[in-house]
């Protein structure tokens, strides 16, 4: 995928999100690795529900800026981590959701769903009848730090982490599959939190 090509779908996904709630404020991140290695990405600061041109930037497979003085989304170790991880991954978006902000705070060190049709949504699952296990990392403004966490768990699971109280990281080979790795997963948020709520009452 070209810069410009990337810079498109990133603009419209990023309108998606926001009109879904998943992206409020100038929270999230996203990005399409590119054909060369490079990444486009969001900056620092930019409002997902708007993103012009100029809110993208490229960075190369470390994260740093490639041609450009403007500082990329503080959380671009995390993108590029999943790039080095997953050669086919061609997508990451980040997002924020109430959800996803509410159920983090309320488990353990791992979400673990079973016995849900959506989960086929999910690469190599055929069958309701399957078991998806989906880390939890508690929240760090050190994202060296933090993407050390998330390395040691990095390569099992479903394409998606939660960190406490803060987000939804899902990535998929291209824009089609990120966003229904995305969509699952709030469903299976959703699903948890009314899950919660019923057996509470």
């Amino acid at each position: 995928m070209s810069y410009e090509t990337a810079v498109e779908a990133l603009i419209d996904v990023g309108g998606r999100l926001h009109d879904r709630g998943w992206l409020p404020a100038t929270s999230g991140n996203l990005s399409v690795r590119l054909g060369d290695g490079s990444i486009a990405i969001t900056v620092s600061g930019a409002h997902k529900g708007g993103l012009r041109e100029s809110d993208l930037m490229r960075v190369n497979g470390e994260g740093r800026a490639i041609d450009d003085h403007r500082r990329p989304s503080a959380e671009t170790l995390l993108h590029t981590q999943i790039y080095a991880t997953f050669p086919e991954v061609g997508v990451v978006l980040h997002t924020h959701s109430v959800n996803a902000t509410v159920i983090s705070r309320l488990l353990g060190r791992s979400w673990e769903i079973d016995d849900l049709e959506i989960l086929k949504a999910f690469p190599g699952i055929d069958t309701h009848e399957s078991r998806v296990s989906v880390p939890v990392f508690d929240n760090d403004q050190d994202m060296v730090r933090l993407a050390g966490e998330v390395e040691r768990h990095l390569h099992d699971g479903p394409p998606g982490y939660l960190i406490r109280g803060h987000g939804l990281y899902a990535w998929g080979a291209d824009m089609d599959a990120a966003v229904r790795h995305l969509e699952a997963f709030e469903f299976l948020l959703q699903c948890e939190l009314l899950t919660r709520e019923v057996t509470r009452s």
